[in-house]
This record gives C-alpha cells, structure tokens and sequence, in this order.
C-alpha cells in the first residue's frame, strides 16, 4: 500500500458510522463490523491470520520463520468519539497492515501482530481502553456490567456481537510478546507549528475521569419560587465554573466537563437530576490526583450548601506512563536513517499504549496533524507524513530482524 492507499482507506472507513455523513463508531456498534470485515481482507491478503477475540479487538497475525519466535504488535483504535475525523485510531491500524504489505511475503524472525482494540475513546460506557486493558490482562470483570444509555451492559454488547465473554482471558497477550508500536496523529498543533512530519513520544500524562451526578428535585417552572428550589443543573453550574477556575489556577492541569445529560429536560420543570463528566490530565500523579480529590470534593460541598445530594463515580485513574528507553532508542535510530529530524515530545492525549506500557516495551510515533484538528470532521493528514510514518516503521521492522537473527 502507498501512503495514498492508507489515506483512502481510512477515509473509506470512516463512511462505517450510526451516524450518516458524519463519522461516529462506538464499541461493538453495528458499523464496527464492516471495519472488522474490510479490514480482513486487507489482512488476510498480505498473508496474515485473523480473528476477533473476546473483547472485540481485530487481531491480524503475520507469522514468523519459525514457531518459536518473540511476537511484536502494532496497533491503535478503531472506535471513534462522536463526529470524528477519518484518522484517530483506525490510521496506525491501517499503517500497520500497510507494514506487513510492504514486507512482500518475506517471513521475519519475529512475528508480527496487528491489532485493532474495540474500544479506547470511553464513548459508549464511559469506561476506556477496553480493548487494550483485555489483551494487558488488567480488564475488571466488575467493568463488564457497566451499562450505556440504552441500559445494555459491556457484557451483554459482546454477547450481543457473538462474543463470549467467558472467553476474555484468551484475549490476554500472547507470552512471548515483546513489544508494541503505536503510529498516531499527533492531535496537537505542536509538529505542525515546528513543520516537522514526525515526533517521537516520551511519556503519556495521567487520565482520571468521573462521573459526577447531582441529585435535586423536579419540580414545576412557573410556581415553585426561587427561595424553594433544588435545582440539580444550577448546581452542576456552579461546580463546573469552580472545575474551570481551578484548572487555570494549577500549572499544566487540563480539566474538561465534555458532557452534561438533564433530567427530566424539559423547559418548563426545574432540573431534578444532573450528570456530568470531569476528565483530568496532568504530566505530574500526584498533581492530578490532588486535583480531583480538590474537585469531587467540591460538588459535593455545593451539593450541601444547595441541598442536594452528589455521588461520585471513579470511572477511569490512569497514570502518566514513560515510553520504554530501549525501544524508542531504536525508533529514534529509525527516524534518523530515514532522513528526518528526531524531536521528541509528551502526549497530552491518552492512548492505548499507556495501558499497555506497563506490560511491556512500548513506543510511539506521531505523525503531524495539519491545523491541530482532531476529534473533527475537519481532521486530515499529509501524504508525505504517511509516507514517513512507512519509511521508520520498515526501518524499525529491518532493525528487530536484525536484532532476532
């Protein structure tokens, strides 16, 4: 595949969405089977051996000379948030089938795995990175009865795609597996403003999200006054703006309230219940920790000035993770004798590689994201960029053959 056969080929998936003319792919959603079955063919046609396991994820093997042998993985997400862009996630999938493609049949002394993980965006339950923490083998049981809007349960979603989950502790990494390799958009404006195609990944910041709920009581718009309302949203208002505030007051905290649900929603009756999620980065754990310690426990302080009730619900506690030095001194190695400038970066984005970094030796690889955008229609990439990303990943291929010779 050249780099213009990637870029269709995303673009092409991106067209598998609920949602017409727009791209929204949710976990184990209906759409998820035509990515799952374009991108077998794809796999199957470079020589690779392909199942889905248990969790959802698309796992392409491309076997090694010999049965034995150490396995390295390639991979990203294939969901997408919703109204996304054609690239996030589903382009490193895509490079990596492009990767073995280009190998032409040549057997390597390592074999290699392309994965597509079901679930990393958090869209559908709010529970990320399930398609990674099943192949890490740190996926809660207790996560699976997790349920959507539509009170469907993670377990009852791979029941219902012919799944099994009885069957998530063979989704677990194979033993021998040594190393994985993530190609991503940057999702930042960072290489595009420095006009570099490539940037090599240190570290990932911490994540925690929660869902917030403010409880109230509905009650009539026209005749309850002021003096007697338990106003749910008024209260996730105040909250909101205090998450706001203190984010600009603490040194590299992001915090985002990317959703708010009312309840019952109509115009005319006070807001009886309100949810809302907070999502928290920071470089630093023990900065965003005591940042959503300082935040919980402000709703629930405003929850007892306003006479509501607040519950706090952890969904997600992920700490920054550091790329292994060993494999991101030979992708370094990659970028440099394929003629590109090295420059290194944090990623402010969670990844799938932050799960896996903790199991083993993992590197990323940015590609520059035009503009900044992501998590838009409007995102795009360059074909040159693609064409880079190609180039390192077969020199770092050329260097682990070397290695396991």
């Amino acid at each position: 595949m050249t780099a213009a056969d990637v870029i269709a080929c995303c673009r092409d998936l991106a067209a598998c969405s609920e949602e017409p003319g727009m791209t929204t792919r949710r976990f184990l959603t209906a759409p998820m089977r035509h990515v799952h079955a374009r991108l077998t063919g794809l796999m199957e046609a470079v020589g690779m051996e392909v199942h889905v396991d248990a969790a959802g994820n698309l796992r392409g093997l491309y076997p090694a000379t010999r049965a034995d042998a150490w396995r390295f993985i390639i991979g990203s997400h294939l969901d997408t948030v919703r109204q996304a862009g054609a690239f996030d996630g589903v382009l490193g999938v895509v490079l990596g089938v492009a990767l073995v493609g280009r190998l032409g049949g040549r057997r390597l002394p390592v074999a290699i795995e392309v994965i597509g993980f079901s679930e990393e965006e958090g869209v559908r339950f709010g529970i990320p990175f399930i398609g990674s923490r099943a192949l890490a083998g740190t996926l809660d049981a207790a996560v699976l009865e997790h349920r959507d809007d539509d009170g469907c349960s993670i377990r009852e979603a791979i029941v219902a795609y012919g799944l099994d989950p009885a069957a998530l502790n063979q989704a677990i990494m194979e033993h021998r597996t040594g190393g994985y390799l993530e190609f991503h958009i940057e999702q930042g404006p960072v290489l595009d403003t420095l006009q570099l195609p490539l940037g090599v990944v240190t570290a990932i910041v911490g994540q925690s999200r929660f869902l917030v709920t403010f409880v109230g009581e509905a009650n009539h718009a026209g005749t309850t006054p002021m003096t007697s309302r338990r106003d749910a949203l008024a209260g996730a208002a105040e909250w909101i703006a205090r998450v706001e505030h203190e984010a600009r007051r603490i040194p590299e905290l992001v915090a985002t309230v990317g959703r708010v649900d009312v309840l019952p929603g109509a115009a005319n009756v006070i807001p009886g219940e309100c949810r809302a999620t907070l999502d928290l980065r920071h470089r630093v754990n023990s900065a965003r920790k005591a940042s959503a310690r300082l935040l919980t426990d402000a709703a629930r302080q405003i929850g007892i000035e306003r006479g509501l009730t607040v519950y706090v619900e952890p969904q997600l506690d992920q700490d920054a993770v550091h790329m292994d030095s060993s494999l991101r001194t030979r992708l370094e190695a990659a970028v440099l004798r394929c003629g590109y400038p090295v420059h290194i970066m944090t990623s402010g984005a969670g990844h799938d590689a932050m799960v896996l970094a903790n199991e083993l030796s993992t590197a990323m690889l940015f590609l520059r994201t035009p503009r900044g955008v992501s998590h838009h229609p409007d995102e795009t990439v360059r074909e040159e960029d693609v064409e880079a990303e190609l180039k390192v990943g077969g020199a770092l291929l050329d260097d682990l053959e070397q290695a396991s010779s």
